[in-house]
């Protein structure tokens, strides 16, 4: 259609070739800067993108690393664990076998454990999430205080909050989940196995925006 156009003002008399071409050319100019605005576009956007992704990781470098730092004691002794930003306890450390009481060296741990949580967590302005966790072993007869798994995880929990709460932590800094037998680390096929899943978690996480209450000192 545009070349018939074409030939058409050519042969119209009064009008001038290089009128036509300048059309022409003045259309083609102006496509190619609007293609040239979008690849800009489209790069700047993927430039800040990856700018913001940058800072993302930085960010969390250096959290994952203060937090080490806050740990060092406990970490160095390996009376703790420290993967991803979570802080592994094995069960047996805290607990008899199926049970949600807490022995004495676990008391203690979690006590050593109280100061540098609290101050890292005050300086973060984060919350504590502690996560209890059991094998997929059915509750034996000596557990039958407990219905199932996931209300022995979810009594472990409450048990090691508690215990941080009394040890300092703010009541408004921390809080429990459970897990029972869901995610596991290791197999449950042996012994090894078992008792590593048989575990306390804890882990920092954002303070939720809506929340109304600050921190206790």
């Amino acid at each position: 259609m545009m070349r018939e156009e074409l030939d058409a003002s050519f042969d119209e008399p009064g009008v001038p070739v290089w009128a036509v071409f300048g059309d022409l050319m003045a259309g083609l100019l102006g496509a190619f800067v609007l293609i040239l605005v979008c690849a800009l576009g489209m790069q700047l956007e993927l430039a800040s993108k990856l700018e913001t992704e940058v800072k993302q990781r930085q960010a969390e470098a250096k959290r994952l690393q203060t937090l080490e730092q806050a740990l060092a004691g406990p970490l160095a002794a390996g009376r703790v664990t420290l993967a991803n930003g979570r802080i592994g306890i094995n069960g047996s450390v805290l607990f008899a076998f199926n049970s949600a009481e807490l022995q004495p060296e676990g008391r203690q741990l979690l006590k050593s454990l109280a100061a540098p949580l609290t101050a890292y967590l005050k300086s973060r302005d984060e919350i504590l999430m502690v996560s209890g966790f059991t094998d997929d072993r059915q509750m034996r007869d000596n557990a039958r205080q407990f219905a199932d798994n996931w209300e022995l995880s979810a009594q472990r929990a409450l048990t090691v909050t508690r215990a941080l709460i009394e040890a300092g932590i703010p009541s408004s800094s921390i809080f429990a989940a459970a897990f029972g037998s869901e995610q596991a680390v290791a197999s449950n096929a042996d012994a090894d196995g078992r008792s590593k899943n048989r575990r306390v978690e804890m882990a920092p996480t954002p303070r939720p925006s809506n929340a109304n209450t600050k921190p206790r000192d």
